[in-house]
């Protein structure tokens, strides 16, 4: 397979490893992305890989939860500029389907389409928006929760980040800590129970190679192993994460504190996995006066 110019600049960008390293591993490992992520973590030449995909698209991540904190919806809308997500009106078509979703509880995407807002679908109303702003504007996803506990969202960088936190006992103080907890460290898991057999495998047959590619001897090598497990534990469970707002506590310390429990989390970062048009500032600008 050749080894394009583009395939080791991403590369690059998802292990931050240097530009003749990323064309090396990806030509041992014949333009195989993920074995060249491995290549380069076994050499140690790269941190662990948790870009799960290239945060290129444009719009917001808007957050209702309701009086009571037993309702709390997430939501992101995509635009194609910047500049229309910052605008009021944008802002207050996601608010206002965030507060929608909350009220009348979709099963899903065609569901919320389908449903009544304002008089029209939500189908028509964002296809009406369309035709105002003149920028292609469409629903992507939601998550909806509900519980007899608590639920708590924290918004980051003006709806860039948003997470969503269902927790039993604590207070909505610490459930609100437990979501930007979610939102800095951007935890995979829950805690141990919940990682996959496979990826624990493979994380331990990554960690074995590059212990022996540091030169450890094979007799201490299964216990590095172990330690770096522990560490690999500590970054994806959030039960497992140091808590950010102290000094040497976990999570897992802070809920037994409280004797508090988290139920589920979710993790919106608005356009994670979607490609991003190549559109300089005054062409956007261009564009949005000929609209």
């Amino acid at each position: 397979m050749a080894i394009t110019v583009a395939l080791v600049k991403e590369l690059r960008e998802m292990t931050g490893a240097g530009m003749m390293d990323c064309k090396k591993a990806l030509t041992e490992c014949d333009g195989d992305m993920d074995k060249a992520v491995d290549f380069l973590r076994e050499k140690g030449l790269a941190q662990a890989a948790k870009k799960a995909g290239r945060i290129a698209a444009e719009g917001l991540v808007g957050a209702c939860v309701s009086e009571d904190a037993k309702t709390g919806v997430i939501v992101e809308i995509n635009c194609e500029t910047d500049f229309v997500a910052k605008t009021d009106e944008f802002k207050e078509l996601v608010n206002g389907i965030a507060a929608h979703i909350a009220a009348t509880k979709p099963a899903d995407n065609d569901a919320l389409l389908a449903s009544e807002l304002e008089g029209q679908t939500v189908a028509e109303l964002i296809t009406a928006k369309i035709a105002k702003i003149g920028e292609n504007i469409s629903l992507r996803r939601f998550a909806l929760y509900e519980t007899d506990g608590i639920i708590a969202s924290y918004s980051h960088a003006g709806g860039k980040i948003v997470t969503l936190v269902e927790m039993k006992g604590g207070d909505a103080a610490l459930a609100k800590d437990i979501a930007m907890q979610v939102a800095a460290a951007n935890p995979a898991y829950l805690d141990r129970t919940q990682v996959p057999a496979a990826e624990l495998e493979h994380e331990k047959q990554v960690l074995t190679e590059q212990a022996r590619n540091e030169g450890k001897p094979e007799q201490i090598i299964e216990k590095m192993v172990v330690g770096r497990i522990e560490k690999y534990y500590k970054e994806v469970c959030l039960v497992d994460q140091a808590f950010i707002k102290g000094d040497d506590e976990t999570v897992k310390g802070l809920l037994k504190a409280a004797n508090a429990e988290v139920v589920r989390f979710v993790r919106f970062e608005m356009g994670e996995g979607l490609e991003k048009k190549n559109e300089d500032f005054a062409a956007e600008v261009a564009a949005q006066i000929k609209g």
